[in-house]
């Protein structure tokens, strides 16, 4: 008896005859449109990869990754409670948030006194963690205080991990205002800080992903920030290889694993080549994460739960040296213990069961990753390029040519939004119009940082969310939502699909379905469509349906007093549907956002 492993027994498995299999199940679909999808840059995702050739690729020092908690509550001595708690919760770094900063949301500490500082980290031991401060346009001052109380608590600086967190273009790109003098007022700080361990510089991602810039904008602008501060403390006197350890970047990650990984490598290599150009040897880049506020929805922020551990996952995997992960009800107000623990919690499960953190680099040598990682390196160069020609980071917001840049891609996005090309659970997809209210804490929200001058700060869900809210305020006045009739014809197993499909739609918009059975006699249709009072009706069933009965169903509730009538589906012949009383044709792809908007107007009469 022949003894062959059992691998010998097959022909090789070539990337020919994966082609040939993929072929024959597509049935003569189109392999580009059914299984290539591009990113917000153009770069190709493959549904194949082969491995991967080795690749230098710079990685985080030695270690899982810190896992920081926000320190947000506006009173102080809450907010030290919040320290301690998170930090024997099993975080080992934090952020005092200050009230000033764009990403403070609305809450955030009054950074203006020492007696602030020392009250938000009473008890704590700053030798024993990570400190960052994100202070905004008022991060120089606060990086004072933050001296102060160092010398005030006795502690040596060479044993303490601070991050300053000085970032003036990225508030400039914020809230549209540069303060004047920044540079003198970089270098000095360095200067004051001599012997501290840590950082003092930040380049921040979050203005520009909030204002929906794509993965390579995100990294070119991180990148030509991190530059502007280089050359601003060479200018002030520091020698290159101190103004380099001086900096640091924060990216944002999100629930695309697969390009939050690359990003994350991506920026590692990019700043080996700013440090080649310098003609520095290279050491490990400080790089920052924080979860997506853009991906955060306020409406089953339950899910906000998966969002955030897969962009923390992700982050971690592509060599995030900190990450902070957003509680899920961050969206809705200040998050109170609850959600606190189990952001904290989801960390903790990456790092200490999971082992996320104890392989340097796990991507290496994974085709797609590797394939990854080199586009966005490339293009994020080409694209910090035409910035550096610009003038620089600072010119170029001044002159609104990058923000133009993000403005474009965020506009093709809000379209893939509004046609759930690009589907958000809970908001788009999915909807629960009964979903009960999620606990914060009752502190009221004070008024954003932010300006008109500055680039706008997103989040994906909010045009969905302002017609759930709309429709939340219906209820609660009239006590009832607004209604749509669904008109399905024939049996349940005929029409079931559509209709499902229809009342989930419906449902993203505040607008609750009216369902039934179906029928097949049109006096019975028009009998249940006036009992139930909608203004609106949707026809759902088959296309051979739709054929013989679509038309005269759609004369009957125009004539019953529909106001606004649409079809489930996507017809070829629209023309005599349209003429038979249709308004609009709900399927996969339609501008859904446009669809409910003007359907709640509908309803509403």
């Amino acid at each position: 008896m022949e003894d062959r492993p059992l691998a010998e027994l097959f022909e090789p498995a070539t990337r020919k005859r994966w082609r040939q299999a993929v072929e024959a199940a597509l049935k003569g679909g189109d392999f580009e449109k059914r299984l290539v999808s591009k990113t917000a840059d153009g770069l190709r995702i493959e549904p194949l990869y082969e491995p991967a050739a080795s690749v230098a690729q710079p990685v985080r020092a030695p270690g899982p990754w810190r896992l920081a908690q926000r320190i947000d509550h506006p009173d102080a001595e809450k907010a030290g409670a919040q320290s301690l708690s998170d930090l024997e919760g099993g975080a080992d770094a934090l952020v005092l948030v200050g009230r000033d900063a764009p990403a403070a949301r609305g809450f955030g500490l009054d950074l203006s006194a020492v007696d602030t500082l020392d009250a938000a980290l009473k008890g704590v031991m700053l030798p024993l963690i990570a400190l960052r401060l994100d202070a905004g346009p008022a991060g120089f001052e606060a990086a004072a205080l933050l001296k102060q109380l160092v010398e005030r608590r006795g502690d040596d600086p060479a044993t303490l991990d601070l991050n300053l967190g000085l970032d003036p273009l990225g508030a400039y790109a914020a809230i549209g205002r540069l303060e004047q003098g920044w540079e003198a007022r970089l270098s000095e700080t360095v200067t004051a800080f001599a012997g501290y361990r840590g950082r003092v510089a930040l380049a921040d991602a979050r203005p520009y992903h909030e204002a929906g810039a794509s993965e390579v904008q995100e990294l070119a602008a991180v990148l030509a920030t991190a530059v502007a501060y280089l050359r601003a403390l060479e200018a002030g006197g520091h020698d290159l290889e101190r103004a380099r350890d001086a900096i640091s970047v924060l990216l944002v990650a999100d629930a695309d694993e697969f390009l939050t990984i690359a990003k994350f490598r991506a920026i590692r290599r990019l700043w080996a080549r700013v440090e080649q150009a310098c003609g520095l040897e290279s050491t490990p880049l400080r790089v920052l994460a924080e979860t997506a506020w853009r991906m955060m929805t306020r409406r089953d922020p339950f899910v906000n739960i998966l969002r955030t551990t897969m962009a923390s996952a992700s982050a971690g995997l592509g060599g995030a040296d900190s990450i902070t992960a957003l509680p899920y009800t961050q969206a809705l107000g200040l998050p109170d213990a609850f959600a606190r623990r189990v952001v904290r919690n989801s960390q903790i499960v990456l790092i200490e069961e999971s082992n996320l953190a104890r392989v340097s680099d796990p991507a290496a040598g994974a085709g797609g990753f590797e394939a990854l990682t080199a586009e966005l390196t490339e293009k994020a160069w080409a694209a910090f390029q035409e910035i550096e020609r610009e003038g620089g980071i600072a010119k170029s917001l001044e002159s609104r040519a990058l923000a133009g840049r993000i403005a474009a891609v965020e506009q093709a996005r809000a379209k893939a939004v509004a046609t759930r090309k690009e589907p958000l659970t809970g908001a788009s997809e999915f909807p629960f119009l009964a979903e009960k209210p999620v606990a914060v804490l009752e502190v009221a929200p004070s008024q954003a940082a932010r300006s008109d001058a500055g680039l706008p700060s997103l989040r994906l869900a909010e045009p969905y969310e302002a017609l759930r809210d709309a429709s939340d305020a219906i209820l609660e006045r009239t006590g009832k939502r607004p209604t749509v009739f669904l008109a399905n014809l024939g049996p349940v197993a005929v029409h079931n699909a559509r209709s499902t499909f229809a009342a989930n739609a419906f449902a993203a918009g505040g607008i609750e379905a009216i369902g039934n059975d179906g029928f097949t006699d049109t006096q019975a249709l028009i009998e249940a469509f006036k009992a139930s009072g909608a203004r609106l009706a949707c026809l759902c069933s088959s296309d051979a349906i739709y054929q013989s009965e679509a038309v005269p169903a759609a004369e009957a509730l125009k004539a019953a007093g529909a106001g606004t009538i649409y079809l489930a589906g996507k017809p070829a012949e629209a023309e005599a549907l349209r003429q038979a009383g249709v308004h609009g044709f709900l399927f996969a792809g339609c501008d859904l956002l446009g669809l409910l908007r003007e359907a709640a107007e509908q309803a509403q009469g």
